[in-house]
């Protein structure tokens, strides 16, 4: 069954593994009901967490469930995962990479899923059912790198892979506030509502460039790698398609938990 339909997911802290009070979490756990009813044949994840020089997949039978955060609730590296993977999707990934002229594609034959991906997988998808394939970003290209992948990944919606992109809207680990009283600053609404307004209005090139065009785009993503998943997925569904804000919420002060749908404008 063909997809239509790409998305980005703000993945937030870890803690949204466990944490009710975490607004994404009742999101992502009524997925399959309110947001995506159809099942994809297999996932293929790009997570901030997986930074890489070239892009890269991971080929392995099972994934192992990666821990790599730190100073968390034990509770949570009791947490499991075990997704089938996705070699096919893989190989075919690498074929489509190659063929739109990304000249190196590598391959990691051990190396399971981070949190960035199977976070949301384990609130989406829990019965890990699905076969899982997750690429990496380059946090030393830009978003229209990104863009790139993703435009190249765009015939696998036709063979059933549900693409999506996982990271944070706005992610600055140095600006959090553990203050449950603390407001959101004015600076994380200002990025938080641009990117929205920049996504609703179908300007994907302004996205493609938000280092010159977002208000306070250094403070939203000191780093980028949380924002690059988002570019894939934009670049998957289209320059045509249409964008849809399906969560929208802000935790600790500067973790925007914003994620979006695109529908292609060709299905």
């Amino acid at each position: 069954m063909a997809l239509k339909d790409t998305f980005y997911i703000s993945h937030g802290s870890p803690t949204l593994s466990i944490d009710d009070s975490i607004e994404a979490r009742q999101f992502l756990k009524s997925w399959k009901k309110d947001v995506f009813p159809q099942r994809p044949s297999s996932i293929l994840v790009i997570s901030g967490h997986w930074d890489t020089k070239f892009p890269t997949l991971n080929v392995v039978d099972v994934n192992d469930t990666i821990y790599d955060f730190y100073g968390f609730p034990r509770q949570m590296y009791q947490l499991k995962y075990p997704a089938p993977g996705a070699p096919k999707l893989a190989r075919r990934v690498k074929e489509l990479l190659k063929k739109s002229g990304f000249g190196r594609v590598d391959e990691d034959k051990k190396r399971g899923l981070d949190h960035g991906a199977w976070v949301p997988l384990f609130l989406m998808y829990p019965e890990a059912d699905i076969p899982v394939c997750q690429i990496s970003v380059q946090g030393d290209k830009d978003g229209t790198h990104h863009y790139n992948i993703g435009k190249a990944l765009a015939p696998l919606k036709d063979e059933g892979v549900l693409i999506m992109g996982s990271g944070s809207a706005v992610h600055n680990l140095r600006a959090i506030n553990l203050d449950p009283n603390s407001t959101v600053a004015p600076w994380v609404l200002e990025f938080d509502n641009w990117l929205k307004d920049a996504l609703l209005e179908g300007r994907y090139e302004d996205v493609n460039h938000y280092e010159q065009k977002a208000p306070n785009a250094k403070k939203a993503h000191p780093w980028p790698d949380h924002f690059y998943p988002l570019h894939v997925a934009i670049g998957a569904a289209g320059q045509n398609s249409k964008a849809k804000l399906i969560h929208s919420s802000i935790d600790m002060g500067a973790l925007s938990y914003a994620s979006y749908q695109f529908t292609s404008a060709d299905n």
